[in-house]
C-alpha cells in the first residue's frame, strides 16, 4: 500500500497527544463472556486519507471496518473474512476485509454517496436500503470459504452484524461503534466494542454484561477525550471479573503492491498485454480499490513485462 498523506496539520498536532490506537481483547467471569475494545482513531484517518472521503463516506466506511477489525479476534491462524453490507439504498454497500494478522482493509461500492440534501444528522438508516449482510471466511488451509448470509434487518451496522451471529452461528454477540467529528468534519476520536457469549455463561452474568454494555459511554467521544481502554473494560465491567487476556496492534492496510500487480498484468492474455503494452495510456494506472492505492505502468515497463513473460 501507498500511504497517502494526512495533510490537515491540526489532526496532526491532536495525535500527539492522543493515545495511541490499539485492541484489547479480555474476558469476563473466567472467560465465560470475551469481548474486545478498538482504540482505532488513527485508523479511521488513515482509511479516509487512502480513499479521500467525504464526512458521509467517512461514516459509513469507518464504523464498517471498526466492525470488520472486531472479527479478527474470532479468527483462528492465519484466517481471514470479508465482511459485505449489500443494499438498494443510496449507500450501496461495502466490502472490508480483517485478516487474523492484524490488518484491515475495505471500500465502499458507491462513493460519493449520492445525496438529495445534507444529512441532518449522523444515523445512517436512510443510506441503507433492503439486502443482505454477509462473511466470508477463508479458514486457514481450507479449500473453499464458508459463506454465511442474513437479510439486513436493523440498517445499522453494528445492530445487523450482531443480528448475523444469532441467526448464522447461534452465538449471542453485542457489537458498537463510534465516530467523533470536531466541528470541521475532522475524525477526532473513534472505536469500537464487542461482547460475546460462551457456552456455559451463567444468565445472571449475560444480563448484567448487556446492561454495562448498554451503558457505554459513545465510544468516538470518549476516546476524543482523552479517555482509555482499561477505563473502559474495567469500569464498565466492574464486578464480572474483567480481565485483558491480549492487546493487539490493528492497522488499516492492505498488501498490495506495484510488484504485485505486475503479476497480475503477467497473467493477461498475450494480446491484451500487447496491446496494453502498444496503445495504452502511457503510464497505464492501476488502481488498488481495496486501500486506493495508484501504481503507474508505463508502456516499457509493461513491454518488459510482456516480454519476460513465461
Amino acid at each position: 500500500m501507498i500511504e497517502a498523506p494526512i495533510a490537515d496539520p491540526v489532526l496532526r498536532e491532536r495525535f500527539e497527544s492522543m493515545h495511541p490506537d490499539g485492541m484489547s481483547v479480555f474476558l469476563l467471569g473466567g472467560g465465560t463472556l470475551r469481548g474486545a475494545l478498538f482504540h482505532g482513531t488513527r485508523f479511521v484517518n488513515r482509511l479516509r486519507a487512502q480513499h479521500s472521503l467525504g464526512i458521509l463516506e467517512t461514516m459509513v466506511l469507518g464504523q464498517a471496518a471498526l466492525s470488520g477489525a472486531l472479527l479478527i479476534p474470532t479468527m483462528k491462524g492465519r484466517d481471514r473474512t470479508i465482511f459485505r453490507y449489500d443494499t438498494r439504498g443510496p449507500a450501496a454497500g461495502f466490502s472490508v476485509e480483517a485478516d487474523s494478522t492484524g490488518f484491515v482493509r475495505g471500500y465502499l461500492f458507491q462513493d460519493p454517496i449520492p445525496l438529495d440534501s445534507p444529512p441532518a444528522d449522523w444515523d445512517l438508516a436512510p443510506y441503507f436500503g433492503d439486502g443482505t449482510l454477509s462473511l466470508i471466511r477463508f479458514p486457514e488451509g481450507a479449500r473453499e470459504p464458508v459463506t454465511g448470509t442474513v437479510e439486513i434487518k436493523h440498517r445499522n451496522i453494528a445492530k445487523d452484524l450482531a443480528e448475523y451471529f444469532l441467526v448464522s452461528e447461534q452465538t449471542q454477540t453485542a457489537f458498537d461503534s463510534g465516530i467523533q467529528l470536531d466541528r470541521e468534519g475532522r475524525v477526532i476520536g473513534a472505536g469500537a466494542l464487542y461482547l460475546q457469549v460462551m457456552p456455559g455463561a451463567d444468565p445472571e452474568l449475560v444480563d448484567a454484561a448487556s446492561r454495562a454494555f448498554s451503558a457505554a459511554p459513545s465510544l468516538g467521544a470518549w476516546f476524543a477525550e482523552g479517555g482509555d481502554r482499561e477505563d473502559i473494560i474495567y469500569g464498565l465491567f466492574r464486578g464480572m471479573d474483567p480481565a485483558v487476556a491480549l492487546e493487539r496492534d490493528i492497522r488499516f492496510d492492505c498488501p498490495c503492491s506495484k510488484a504485485k500487480f505486475a503479476a497480475h498484468l503477467a497473467s493477461l492474455p498475450k494480446g491484451e498485454l500487447e496491446d496494453l503494452a502498444a496503445n495504452g495510456e502511457d503510464p497505464t494506472v492501476i488502481y488498488c480499490h481495496n486501500c486506493g492505492s495508484e501504481y503507474p505502468f508505463t508502456r516499457p515497463e509493461l513491454a518488459a513485462i510482456r516480454d519476460h513473460r513465461p
